[in-house]
């Protein structure tokens, strides 16, 4: 039987341990430098990074390789700025990430910002730098780069922060609802697991039916997060809850109710899993991260 839990436990250490080699290299600041060790060593999931990894594993590629843990880790650092720039007063203010003050709550919000400028550079630095030392060729570095740049970009992640900053006080239809939730959350998600499909140089009808699962979870992931603001344990979450309607924002339970919310995100994982119907049992992990992302605590 698979092992989710010493499956995660695993790739997050790998993970960790070269996101922490990284972040410990040169830099001229060393108040950014660590303020950008306070924000990535605070905890969190590794979904991203692990899904990356889940994908390679999936096409029997090596996630073991230097390679794919640096993109895993690019990926992290991509997801912690966006964090960090989302807590910022101008944006949800927050004051608690991952059981931690937030950025510019321990340190300032000018630092804040300039900690997730840091990490969003840095990530395309760390893929930059690969291609004279990893086996990997350049056409396929660009083509991640490339994915990776469009999911944070203006047509991705930063589009759906914009519609969701515009749409608060709104009540927004389910359609646009998930336009916002595709953009803002899912967009990074797909991008980790093609990135991973991408190293592990899978066929073209591998790569649709991953992004078919993909594109399921990402949506499945954020009504998961609604929920959660509504009835998990800060303790657990380690953010606080209730400030989506604090701040009106529309959500899956406000339009449609916590359980036809729970409803879709188990209808979304199903049609995640049949996505998969033509992978063997290496696409385990990412079966049961499906399955995980709507039971999670946390």
């Amino acid at each position: 039987m698979f092992d989710l839990s010493a499956y995660l436990l695993d790739r997050k250490s790998r993970v960790d341990e070269v996101l922490v080699h990284i972040l410990q290299g040169p830099a001229a600041s060393d108040r950014v430098k660590e303020a950008m060790l306070y924000c990535m060593t605070a905890g969190g999931k590794r979904l991203r990074p692990i899904l990356c990894l889940a994908a390679i594993d999936a096409l029997a590629g090596d996630s073991q390789a230097d390679s794919a843990l640096r993109v895993a880790c690019a990926l992290e650092m991509i997801h912690t700025y966006s964090l960090i720039h989302d807590d910022l007063p101008a944006m949800d203010n927050d004051q608690m990430r991952r059981g931690r003050k937030t950025c510019h709550i321990a340190y300032d919000e000018a630092t804040a910002i300039l900690v997730g400028d840091a990490l969003l550079t840095l990530a395309f630095q760390v893929l930059a730098e690969m291609g004279p030392q990893a086996d990997i060729q350049a056409s396929t570095l660009v083509e991640i780069i490339r994915t990776l740049s469009l999911a944070a970009g203006s047509r991705g992640m930063i589009a759906g922060q914009m519609l969701d900053i515009a749409s608060e006080g709104a009540r927004l239809s389910l359609e646009t609802l998930e336009k916002v939730y595709r953009l803002k959350t899912g967009a990074l998600i797909e991008a980790s697991i093609q990135a991973g499909a991408i190293l592990a140089k899978a066929s073209d009808d591998q790569l649709n039916r991953l992004l078919t699962f993909a594109r399921n979870i990402g949506l499945a992931f954020q009504i998961s997060d609604d929920i959660l603001n509504i009835k998990g344990d800060p303790s657990v979450t380690g953010k606080s809850t209730g400030t989506d309607a604090l701040r009106q924002k529309s959500t899956y339970p406000s339009l449609v109710g916590i359980e036809k919310a729970k409803d879709k995100a188990k209808d979304l994982v199903d049609q995640a899993l049949q996505a998969l119907s033509g992978f063997d049992k290496r696409s385990d992990p990412l079966r049961e991260i499906a399955n995980f992302i709507i039971d999670r605590k946390r």
